[in-house]
């Protein structure tokens, strides 16, 4: 079978899908407070069209999905198409990435579903921070999502990104929690999609720093093997029941082992976050492409996969400062 692999050697196993451009929230390192332009939704990929291509893609090596948004549960029938997707018996994990608002209803049958894992984006621990990072008053509701999964059998990591002088205090607050429950914290590097260029800050917090502040406060840090393809550093406070990890998104760290290309909610293929996108594949299969077609161009394309990330910034002819919504990128 041909297998989807780059120049430089790495396969790629794993797709990031954005099922929507929509989000109910409006964090500040995500959007601006007005929004974005969203697009019509019969820009949309349809639920039909992804599952085609999540098929195709499955059948070149692809053995690992990642539904992300905005948020996924804001479109219409997500759930519909989690039970659709989970008919592809080539898929080994099928995981969500959502902020919590929406999905406490659909928790029973996330568990009957292929779901392995769902990263819940949680920012704050208080109430009173929570709203002022994503400009809406959800806390509640998201926190009972957080404990409500905590219990069910899903597997929970928290994403938390870390934002110099608005929620850098809390990042021991999160480590704490691993102490009692059995979840996984992910520290997230600041990225600057958030539809208006990078905001300034006073500090850097990057990998290290957030490192160095959790050595402080603990004696005992024990570095957890990793998958080598995983895109966080992992840790474990001796004796807590979770673990915490860093995810070094925006010094680009971790783009050695890379084995993931995104599909944006509007179909743009992109072989790396930074990169503008290299075709939009609704349009090839709207124009009448065959599976052989598509796949031929998913081996062709994902062999101009950039070396790192620093590269795919680099080569963009368009907006080199990238400043696209984080939404409309897919998560």
């Amino acid at each position: 079978m041909d297998r989807l692999t780059d120049n430089f050697g790495r396969q790629i196993t794993y797709l990031r899908l954005a099922v929507t451009d929509r989000c109910n929230l409006r964090c500040q390192y995500c959007m601006p407070a007005h929004g974005i332009d969203i697009v019509d939704r019969k820009e949309l990929l349809t639920f039909k069209e992804m599952y085609r291509i999540t098929r195709v893609l499955s059948e070149l090596g692809v053995n690992k999905v990642r539904l992300t948004g905005g948020e996924p549960f804001v479109r219409k029938d997500f759930v519909s198409f989690l039970e659709m997707l989970s008919f592809n018996d080539k898929l080994d994990e099928i995981n969500i990435t959502t902020n919590g608002a929406l999905i406490s209803k659909h928790l029973s049958k996330l568990e009957e579903l292929k779901i392995e894992t769902i990263n819940l984006s949680i920012d704050s621990l208080s109430k009173e921070n929570f709203a002022k990072i994503t400009r809406r008053d959800v806390f509640d509701e998201v926190y009972r999502t957080l404990e409500a999964l905590e219990k069910s059998s899903l597997k929970l990591k928290l994403n938390a990104v870390v934002q110099s002088g608005v929620n850098t205090h809390e990042i021991i607050d999160f480590i704490e929690l691993t102490k009692h429950k059995n979840i996984e914290v992910r520290f997230i590097e600041e990225m600057p999609f958030n539809g208006v260029g990078q905001r300034t800050t006073t500090e850097v917090w990057n990998y290290t720093k957030i490192l160095n502040l959790i050595k402080s406060h603990y004696k005992e840090i024990t570095p957890l093997q990793s998958d080598r393809s995983s895109t966080s550093h992992n840790f474990k406070i001796d004796n807590y029941k979770g673990s915490f990890g860093i995810i070094p998104a925006f010094t680009r760290t971790i783009c050695n082992d890379c084995n993931r290309i995104r599909i944006t909610a509007t179909g743009m293929f992109k072989n790396c976050l930074f990169d503008e996108g290299v075709f939009n594949i609704r349009d090839f299969i709207r124009e009448g492409a065959s599976n052989d077609e598509l796949k031929q161009l998913f081996l062709s394309t994902v062999k101009k996969k950039p070396e790192n990330g620093f590269i795919a910034e680099a080569n963009r002819k368009k907006n080199k400062k990238v400043s696209e919504s984080m939404s409309t990128i897919g998560g």
